[in-house]
C-alpha cells in the first residue's frame, strides 16, 4: 500500500509539473510550489463539492510578489488554460508594495491568506459588480463574509496608478481588480469555484486542504 501511494503521488507531481509547463507560469512569474499548491487545495475542494457543482477553475493569487507585478492568474485547470493573469492589490494594513501582514480579523484592513470557494451570484454594490467569498481555513480567512471581503473592481488598480506611485493603491483588505477586467474575471470564477490567496514564507500559513493524499485520490478519480 505505502509503494501504491508513493506512486499515485509521484504520477501527480509529474502531472502538476506538466501543467504548469503547458501553462507557461514559470515565465509569468508564478512558482512551481506555489501553483502546487494551489493545484492539491484545487482538488481536495473538488471532492468536498457536490458533482458538477462548481467550475473547474482555480484563482491563484501570488501575494509574496509585490503589487507593481502582475500576481493573479484565473486558470481552467480542465483546458489546462490561463484565462486572465493581471493585477490585484491587497490590504492597506498588510503592507505597503509588499503585504507581510496578514489577519482574519474584523476591522484589520488587512487581507486573509487560504482557500475560498466563490459565491453563487454576483451583486452589485458600492464598487458596482463585486463577488462574496467563503473563507474556508479556519484561523486564517472565516471571517471573510462578516469583514465583506470581496472581488472587486477599483480604480486604483491599474498601470497609471503604478506608474504614479510605485504600486497599487490598497483595500480594505478584498482582492481588488483592474475595473476593465472585473466584469469578465466575476462572471468567470464565480459559482463555487475556488480560489487561493498565498503569502510569502513565514507568514504561518497552514490548511487541512494541502493534503496530498486525498488531493490524489480526487485527482485519480477524474481521470
Amino acid at each position: 500500500m505505502p509503494a501504491r501511494r508513493a506512486y499515485y503521488q509521484t504520477a501527480f507531481e509529474q502531472r502538476a509539473a506538466e501543467l504548469y509547463g503547458k501553462l507557461a507560469l514559470d515565465a509569468a512569474g508564478l512558482p512551481l510550489a506555489v501553483f502546487r499548491e494551489g493545484l492539491v487545495g484545487y482538488y481536495n475542494l473538488r471532492s468536498a463539492a457536490k458533482p458538477g457543482a462548481a467550475p473547474p477553475i482555480l484563482t491563484l493569487i501570488d501575494f509574496s510578489r509585490p503589487s507593481h507585478q502582475k500576481r493573479l492568474w484565473v486558470i481552467d485547470v480542465d483546458k489546462a488554460k490561463v484565462l486572465f493573469h493581471t493585477l490585484v492589490a491587497h490590504g492597506k494594513a498588510s503592507g505597503a508594495d509588499v503585504p507581510l501582514a496578514f489577519s482574519n480579523k474584523g476591522g484589520s484592513e488587512m487581507s486573509s491568506l487560504g482557500f475560498y470557494r466563490t459565491a453563487p451570484t454576483t451583486y452589485t454594490g458600492k464598487h458596482g459588480l463585486s463577488l462574496k467569498l467563503v473563507g474556508l481555513d479556519p484561523g486564517f480567512n472565516t471571517n471573510a463574509e462578516s469583514r465583506a471581503v470581496v472581488v472587486h473592481g477599483a480604480d486604483y488598480v491599474c498601470e497609471d496608478f503604478v506608474r504614479a506611485h510605485g504600486r497599487l493603491g490598497r483595500s480594505q483588505g478584498c482582492p481588488a481588480l483592474p475595473v476593465a477586467e472585473t466584469t469578465a474575471i466575476v462572471q468567470t470564477i464565480k459559482g463555487g469555484s475556488v480560489l487561493y490567496l498565498h503569502g510569502p514564507a513565514g507568514a504561518g500559513y497552514r490548511s487541512r486542504w494541502l493534503n496530498l493524499n486525498t488531493a490524489v485520490e480526487t485527482y485519480l478519480g477524474l481521470l
